[in-house]
């Protein structure tokens, strides 16, 4: 293989380890950076040209290492907020306090490797994909084996890494699937192993099950209607929610990806596990179309205006995900509405005939903790001593007092139109045993719209009001206050 088929970077003179310690050779996809590069750049790629896909295919045609040099080329990927492996970094770094050489190897362009490299201190000598060879495989092997022909030690993660193991002296695998891990240790000495950690937690945690409380709503038409002791009501409003609640974790991973850049520069946002790391760009890709297919199966097993309204919620997500939600109050609006459309669904899977009063109040509420949550972003920004444009919202911080206006409004708004919907359509209900209880109701509310906005304005909100509101004691005080309203008013006393 010709030396000008793969770029070599020396960052630092060549040398020989102080110690006479075998280099270090380590991977970068997922092995040193918790993430694959060629994923990262191709999505990012689609994201800023979304008629590329073309491109790609011609690009691919001329070869990976060329599709490569020109997704590292066109894309401008921010390398410092690329998620490390953190155990082998540490390793990396006691064995370069030992006196060993480490040099990075990657199947990764030139371009962006040796930018990468540099956020390393300990990386001696970085080589890489030029365009023209891909560093990957049996490529990489041989390329390794003629520049240290004394031997190296390789730390990779994948079935592709088996044959630089081959040549290697030892090996460090790093998460590594039990059969990779096998197969290393008949080709090599295993000097080093980095656990593969159990990721159900991390997509349980991606599909965020604690969000399925707000598909409640589903529910609620089916009590309003008079259908409590309705089974059948109650197995299709289930049946909805669950197909719900698979889309909306579905949502969740698209939203994720779509703004994966912006939430590892997040205080909180970092710690998903896409934008850690934890879960690939591949796999989110991919499980994306199948919960989108199970959450319409169940849609179809309750009936087609289920379906129907399942769809809408799709394309209004899909559309604040790719654009609304940078747009300064469109997107607290297309949030109430999403909620909305909640009750929708539980009013077409039931078939109950539903107050427009009830729909109104929706979105009104939800208005408000929509900028309940728009007003905590600009808060917390200004309190760490940002200033300027919300990284992903279309709000600036000098916009607090008049988000914070107008969900204050939409909040009492809410409370005005709920005793609307008492006054005019509740009360007048054959079902309800002793209507005046209903008036618990928008009591309740009051004192919970004006705690939320408070706690807004002092910065004590969490990002999310609802999240906030099923672990806050008083806002579970004043929910149960509401549901007791309702019970006591059904029953009657």
């Amino acid at each position: 293989m010709p030396k000008s088929a793969v770029a070599v970077k020396q960052t630092r003179a060549d040398r020989k380890p102080r110690s006479g310690l075998l280099p270090l050779v380590l991977d970068l996809d997922d092995t040193l950076i918790r993430t694959d590069l060629l994923h990262e750049t191709v999505f990012a790629y689609l994201k800023q040209n979304p008629f590329g896909l073309f491109s790609l295919v011609l690009w691919l045609l001329k070869g990976k290492a060329h599709l490569k040099q020109q997704l590292a080329s066109q894309v401008t990927l921010e390398v410092d907020d690329i998620p490390l492996n953190a155990e082998l970094v540490a390793y990396a770094e006691a064995e370069k306090a030992k006196g060993r050489q480490i040099i990075l190897a990657t199947a990764a362009d030139s371009l962006l490797a040796i930018r990468i490299a540099h956020r390393f201190p300990f990386i001696d000598k970085t080589i890489a994909s030029d365009g023209i060879t891909n560093l990957k495989g049996a490529t990489k092997a041989q390329k390794l084996a003629e520049m240290f022909p004394d031997g190296f030690v390789y730390a990779g993660d994948s079935k592709t890494d088996l044959a630089v193991w081959k040549v290697a002296k030892a090996g460090v695998l790093v998460e590594t699937t039990g059969g990779v891990e096998r197969a290393a240790a008949r080709l090599t000495d295993i000097e080093h192993t980095i656990k593969r950690p159990t990721r159900l937690r991390d997509w349980i945690k991606e599909a965020r099950l604690h969000q399925w409380a707000k598909n409640a709503l589903v529910f609620v038409p089916l009590m309003l209607g008079g259908h409590m002791l309705d089974l059948a009501a109650w197995s299709s409003a289930g049946m909805a929610f669950l197909a719900l609640g698979i889309l909306a974790s579905s949502t969740y991973l698209l939203n994720d990806l779509w703004d994966i850049a912006d939430d590892r520069r997040h205080w909180s946002k970092r710690n998903r596990p896409l934008a850690a790391g934890r879960i690939s760009i591949a796999n989110a890709v991919a499980a994306m179309p199948v919960a989108m297919i199970a959450a319409f199966a169940l849609g179809a097993l309750v009936n087609p205006l289920v379906v129907a309204t399942l769809a809408a919620y799709l394309t209004l997500t899909v559309a604040y995900s790719l654009g609304i939600k940078r747009k300064p109050i469109l997107d607290a609006f297309t949030l109430a509405v999403l909620f909305t459309l909640r009750l929708v669904l539980g009013i077409v899977a039931v078939g109950v005939m539903a107050s427009p009063w009830l729909l109104v109040f929706s979105m009104f509420l939800f208005a408000s903790l929509s900028f309940a949550k728009r007003n905590t972003e600009a808060q917390r920004m200004t309190d760490n001593g940002g200033s300027g444009r919300i990284s992903g919202r279309g709000y600036f911080t000098t916009d607090a007092p008049f988000i914070m206006a107008m969900g204050v409004a939409s909040g009492i708004g809410s409370v005005l139109i709920l005793v609307l919907y008492l006054t005019q359509d509740a009360l007048a209900a054959d079902f309800y045993s002793d209507s005046i209880w209903l008036w618990l109701m928008p009591a309740a509310l009051f004192l919970w719209i004006g705690r939320i906005w408070m706690l807004s304005f002092r910065g004590e909100l969490n990002d999310d009001p609802v999240a906030f509101a099923m672990k806050d004691p008083k806002s579970l005080m004043l929910a149960a206050g509401l549901a007791l309203g309702f019970f006591l008013a059904w029953i009657g006393i």
